[in-house]
């Protein structure tokens, strides 16, 4: 036995092998707490890889693509604000919805002119229904997504963290009143047209008032103007639970209460848009 003891080998790391399995151990964790993209821009990239490695349909939409891999790459950046990076998702998924759409498009008109010169009419009539469907789907998509930004630049729409906000100065009501005033159906207007064209959204209604009056008159009077505001969007056709009326007072001034020009920045009602990814994940 002590024979057999003398006469196995010794096994040691030394110096350099310690180094080198701290090395290996300080990559793992830089990797582990590197900044990961959001999951649906992953999905996107997915997807768009998926048609630049098709090469006959790849070859027909090479603008398409640049244009969804510029959006792809904006939307994986990991950023902290997740209302924007939520909205760079979007848009990113849209234009790979148009890339793909457009491939389709033209490989099936491709296909239907060849099909042209065979004369096979009753061939002929299914492809150019697919391109048919292929092309309004591409269209739809492309229209979706500058809808949207139009929509957005109308409502004067500002991306915070907390969503989409749409701020309504003091013009929806008299002083010290709840009731809207005929010129606040204008800026109401485009708001219901875009909740009722984005259904997937919910809206948060915050009424704001200046200091003057007391603590308790101004409570009561942000609450009515919100839910003056929720009450004109149901008649406008928008379901009840998406939308919800939160009185804020005075609590919240944006400007100083002691000028004419402060105090009517702070009489306000707020209206924040969720974003529908934002409010699926």
């Amino acid at each position: 036995m002590k024979q057999l003891r003398h006469s196995l080998p010794r096994f040691s790391l030394g110096l350099p092998g310690s180094i080198a399995l701290l090395a290996s151990a300080l990559v793992l964790a830089g990797c582990a707490s590197a900044p990961q993209s959001p999951s649906g821009a992953v999905a996107a990239r997915e997807r768009l890889m998926q048609l630049q490695n098709d090469p006959d349909l790849a070859s027909r939409v090479s603008v398409s693509i640049r244009a969804a891999d510029a959006a792809v790459t904006t939307a994986e950046q990991p950023i902290k604000d997740k209302v924007l990076s939520d909205h760079r998702v979007f848009i990113a998924t849209r234009e790979v919805d148009v890339a793909w759409a457009q491939a389709r498009t033209r490989q099936l008109e491709d296909q239907r002119a060849g099909l042209t010169e065979k004369r096979d009419s009753e061939r002929l009539d299914s492809r150019t229904r697919e391109a048919d469907r292929a092309n309004d789907a591409a269209a739809m998509a492309r229209e979706d997504s500058e809808a949207l930004r139009r929509e957005i630049a109308e409502l004067n729409a500002k991306t915070t963290e907390r969503g989409l906000v749409v701020t309504l100065g003091d013009m929806l009501f008299e002083t010290g009143k709840a009731q809207l005033k005929g010129n606040a159906f204008a800026n109401l207007g485009k708001l219901s047209n875009f909740m009722n064209s984005y259904p997937e959204r919910t809206l948060v209604i915050e009424g704001h008032t200046d200091s003057v009056g007391s603590e308790s008159s101004n409570m009561s009077l942000s609450q009515r103007r919100a839910d003056a505001v929720r009450t004109y969007l149901l008649e406008q056709g928008v379901a009840a639970n998406r939308l919800s009326a939160i009185g804020k007072g005075e609590g919240y001034p944006v400007a100083g209460n002691d000028s004419n020009s402060g105090r009517a920045l702070n009489r306000r009602v707020e209206v924040i848009i969720t974003n529908p990814l934002a409010s699926a994940q």
